[in-house]
């Protein structure tokens, strides 16, 4: 990925979502674009409108901390949004992001670690999960196994929830909030290029999704980043039926850029008790999902 146009694009989409009024400025007559103008994001960053262009070029290699930050707060980033603008600052400088190395070949080799098995097992209550910063599924625990046969399918090929979302009709039926969904994974997979915009594997998927995936190739062109987290997601499972989980993202220190996911329901219920009746289908042999 081009660093400078990413740099361009994302500052650019940034000015243009932010009105004049949300900025505490006056709009005044005569303007040719409903976001701000170059030259009131340089008064509120207390930068000239030239460095500031240059900025918005792409040409972010040398900016100091402090203008990045006058920068995050004169476009209103979020947090996300302002990790995402230092990590494309990074990768300008040339400097790696966030500690992560660039090559992630140890990230399958990781996930089959048995003590990592374990502790999935280990949740009995609720879907436990490894997911890569591909998106793919690398591991779950037994109840994840059910839930998941949607995704997982016959156990072939590694599961992997951004081609799931996007290039399979049947994730409509099971994410009711099915743009959200699409939203919401191609801003973690945005955060994630940023990291790293040289990762081959990431470049590979994004290539394949924006060529068979016109709403992909929309939502990533929006340069919206986001981070996972915590939060409540609805599910429409084909055993369980309609299941309401919060959800918890756990970071695995001993492989960076791996994440555990844990969905659980509100004790006491609908959804947990149908999850209790898809652990208990999952315990009868009625699937036959293999673990990855």
């Amino acid at each position: 990925m081009d660093n400078r146009a990413e740099v361009r694009e994302f500052l650019m989409s940034r000015r243009a979502r932010l009105t004049p009024e949300e900025a505490g400025l006056a709009a005044g007559p005569n303007r040719r674009v409903a976001g701000l103008r170059r030259s009131e994001v340089a008064l509120l960053a207390d930068v000239s409108v030239e460095y500031y262009a240059k900025l918005e070029r792409g040409a972010i290699a040398g900016a100091s901390a402090s203008v990045l930050e006058s920068l995050a707060r004169a476009l209103r980033l979020d947090d996300t949004e302002r990790a995402h603008l230092f990590d494309l600052a990074r990768t300008a400088d040339g400097i790696p992001t966030s500690g992560r190395p660039r090559r992630r070949a140890t990230a399958q080799s990781g996930a089959a670690r048995p003590s990592l098995h374990w502790a999935l097992d280990a949740f009995t209550e609720g879907v436990a999960f490894v997911r890569d910063p591909y998106q793919n599924v690398l591991a779950t625990n037994a109840l994840g196994r059910a839930f998941y046969s949607p995704v997982i399918g016959d156990g072939g090929r590694t599961p992997n929830l951004a081609r799931f979302q996007f290039l399979d009709p049947a994730s409509r039926d099971f994410y009711p909030d099915w743009e959200l969904f699409g939203e919401m994974c191609v801003g973690v997979m945005r955060a994630e290029a940023g990291r790293d915009p040289h990762d081959r594997t990431m470049q590979d998927l994004v290539g394949e999704l924006s060529t068979r995936s016109e709403t992909f190739r929309a939502l990533w062109g929006a340069h919206n980043v986001r981070t996972h987290g915590t939060g409540t997601k609805r599910f429409n499972h084909p055993v369980a039926g309609e299941l309401t989980l919060a959800y918890e993202e756990l970071a695995i220190t001993a492989e960076p850029g791996l994440v555990m996911l844990v969905y659980t329901a509100e004790p006491g219920s609908p959804s947990a008790e149908r999850l209790r009746l898809l652990a208990s289908w999952a315990a009868s042999g009625a699937t036959a999902v293999e673990r990855h």
